[in-house]
């Protein structure tokens, strides 16, 4: 598995404005440091604990995203450096992360999860859900965290017109919030979709983020 020339390839086919997440859980430091070597500055975890002992292993420049489901007894163990969280399924979390990032001075950059696949996915609010909680108003209050987008997975399924649906709903979405919430805020701006298998569908849909992972680093030893 040549990390370097897959990096490079992935890099070619992402247009200008849409950053890729090199999506590292499971691997180790050292497939990491190559990815590091070829230019590569943002990596994606989801498991706290693995997470926490490579980021005091690694360069300090990395920017990590954390991309998977976040229990909120843990989001203190990465509030001190976490670049931004990707999976905000609830209030609850919000007003965790918040709580945390001010305990060390900081605001987190957070994406408001949505369910969009068809699949039963347990994570994630649905369009009504998520409208409620921003409806609802009490996340304005928190200035530990910035709400900067949204972030989706589609189904996992070989039809294509259906993962596009997916995107294209998740982009719909994110305008609608944009002029209903955050018409005033320039880093209301990211949409997180699109993985290894789908992310071109995901580029022509929209996206701002891509979440890379086997495509890179080859299949992961769990």
């Amino acid at each position: 598995m040549d990390i370097e020339t897959n990096i490079k390839a992935v890099r070619a086919e992402l247009p200008e404005g849409v950053r890729l997440v090199a999506v590292s859980k499971f691997h180790p430091n050292e497939a990491i440091e190559v990815a590091y070597a070829a230019g590569q500055r943002i990596f994606g975890e989801s498991k706290v604990q693995e997470l926490v002992e490579k980021q005091t292993s690694l360069p300090a420049d990395i920017e990590w995203h954390f991309i998977g489901h976040l229990q909120t007894n843990k989001v203190k163990y990465i509030a001190p450096f976490i670049s931004m969280i990707h999976a905000v399924d609830s209030y609850k979390l919000l007003a965790e992360i918040d709580k945390q990032a001010a305990k060390v001075g900081r605001i987190i950059p957070c994406l408001l999860e949505i369910h969009i696949a068809q699949e039963e996915s347990k994570y994630g609010f649905t369009f009504d859900s998520c409208r409620a909680m921003l409806a609802e108003g009490s996340w304005q209050t928190l200035s530990h965290v910035s709400i900067q987008g949204v972030m989706g997975m589609a189904t996992n399924t070989e039809d294509e017109h259906q993962i596009t649906r997916e995107f294209e709903s998740l982009h719909r979405f994110f305008g609608e919030l944009k002029e209903a919430y955050f018409s005033g805020s320039s880093d209301f701006r990211e949409i997180s979709m699109g993985m290894s298998h789908d992310y071109p569908l995901a580029v022509k849909a929209g996206s701002t983020l891509v979440r890379v992972g086997s495509k890179i680093f080859g299949e992961r030893n769990y």
